[in-house]
């Protein structure tokens, strides 16, 4: 890769309240571009990258993947024509202070999204290209267009075309649709693509731990400790606590507590995502405010994503319904476990438990967005669910993000997706990551 990094490995609560600090003052909005083109983009790449078939690129971590290129781009793009810049991700061209935010953010964001699309392998099935394609040509013509044609609009979109180009080459053979992680093993304690019903299950992207990081070192940087062992008091409690929860039709597991197991099996990229745009627009903020928050919550995700989907399958742990099913073998060794061949679960994942996918973009979404606006949100804040009939409402309001992520914890338990470790670790895993990119990236240039 051609950027350089300034590496750090204290990650501690220190450097993160001094991260905060950085990233309260540089809120404040300036004259210049707010920050309406950069929420739109946002809400457009998004959607665009989630609607793509899972193999393609729309399942969760590799959404998170692709919105950190688009993300990153546009952060770029806008950071070089800000006169009090931070330090660029990629791009160390300098651009006029005059050009046109909106030309070079729908520039930069519409190179890339079209760039993902277009480069799917052909081998993957992807029934909407053409449809997305055309989705992404038709915003960026409409934006263009609502800008005055001068010499401000000519660099913005040259800001914006430099940004996608250090994005789109520094991306190359960064491992995207390589080898799968997965190594078989049919011994008790690891995964098996059996699904409940009885059918193969094939993860959709299990390349994703082997691609390159956004901001860390390595894919496996933040490597969790690792589930219990198998014999360990620790896991027979973990084992006995969602065999009672996370059963398809438990007696343990409240309505309430099913209806909210379901209501968190969404996108996360797209559920914190809208999070941000909301709170961006309620807060104010200009354009390289609104642009540098969007980078930062992406490509810690990313990275979060990247080192979950490398622990999956470095741990390769089993899912609790494989678990149960199995308790009792001679070579898993515990004699506190009970098995239950017919166990089933309330909802199943075609990968390993080891650690949650979702905690970790959890994690790392969150951590960010609490650097930026607190964990207490003054009127709260909104997520809409995308599960068909959770059994209550679609949309909840949360009064803050700590309460949100401890939820969600419990909830993939009740959902009979994890056993605890899984949930806490992978939760740890994306604030780790968080705090990392908080002590390396995205600081203020001379006096900020």
């Amino acid at each position: 890769m051609a950027r350089k990094r300034s590496i750090s490995l204290s990650v501690v609560a220190v450097v993160v309240l001094a991260a905060l600090g950085v990233v309260r003052a540089s809120a404040a909005p300036h004259a210049a571009t707010d920050a309406t083109a950069v929420i739109h983009w946002n809400q457009i790449a998004t959607s665009t990258l989630a609607a793509s078939p899972q193999p393609a690129g729309g399942a969760p971590p590799t959404t998170h993947i692709n919105l950190a290129m688009v993300q990153g781009a546009v952060y770029d793009a806008v950071n070089a024509i800000t006169p009090k810049h931070h330090r660029p991700y990629l791009l160390k061209r300098r651009f006029s202070a005059s050009a046109s935010g909106e030309a070079a953010v729908a520039t930069a964001a519409a190179r890339v999204l079209t760039h993902i699309i277009e480069t799917v392998p052909a081998s993957i099935p992807f029934a909407n290209k053409s449809t997305l394609l055309q989705t992404v040509a038709d915003a960026h013509t409409a934006s263009l267009a609502a800008i005055p044609d001068n010499s401000f609009k000519r660099q913005g979109i040259d800001a914006g075309n430099a940004a996608a180009d250090a994005m789109i080459a520094a991306r190359e053979g960064d491992g995207r649709f390589g080898p799968s992680q997965w190594v078989p093993n049919p011994n008790p304690g690891h995964w098996d693509p059996v699904a409940p019903n009885g059918t193969i299950v094939q993860d959709p992207t299990p390349w994703v731990g082997g691609v390159e990081p956004f901001l860390m070192e390595s894919s496996s940087q933040f490597r969790s400790p690792g589930p219990n062992a198998l014999t360990s008091p620790a896991y027979t409690a973990e084992f006995n606590e969602v065999k009672a929860l996370g059963e398809l039709n438990s007696t343990t597991r409240t309505t309430e507590q099913t209806y909210i197991a379901k209501w968190w099996q969404s996108n996360p990229v797209v559920s914190w995502n809208a999070v941000a745009r909301d709170l961006v627009a309620r807060g104010d903020f200009d354009a390289a405010a609104s642009a540098r928050l969007f980078a930062m919550t992406n490509l810690s995700g990313a990275d979060a994503a990247i080192n979950c989907y490398n622990d999956k399958y470095h741990f390769d742990f089993w899912r609790p319904f494989q678990a149960i099913r199995r308790a009792g073998e001679p070579a898993e060794g515990n004699p506190d476990t009970s098995p239950d061949p017919t166990w089933r679960p309330l909802l199943s994942a075609p990968y390993p438990d080891h650690v949650s996918g979702h905690m970790c973009n959890d994690g790392a979404q969150v951590t960010v967005l609490q650097m930026f606006f607190g964990d207490q949100i003054d009127g709260g804040f909104q997520i809409t669910s995308a599960f068909v009939n959770p059994g209550g409402p679609a949309t909840r309001t949360f009064g803050t993000f700590s309460q949100a992520l401890d939820e969600i914890v419990e909830a993939r338990i009740w959902a009979g997706l994890h056993f605890r470790a899984a949930d806490v670790q992978g939760r740890d895993l994306g604030i780790n990551v968080a705090n990392f990119m908080a002590d390396n990236y995205f600081q203020p240039v001379g006096n900020g």
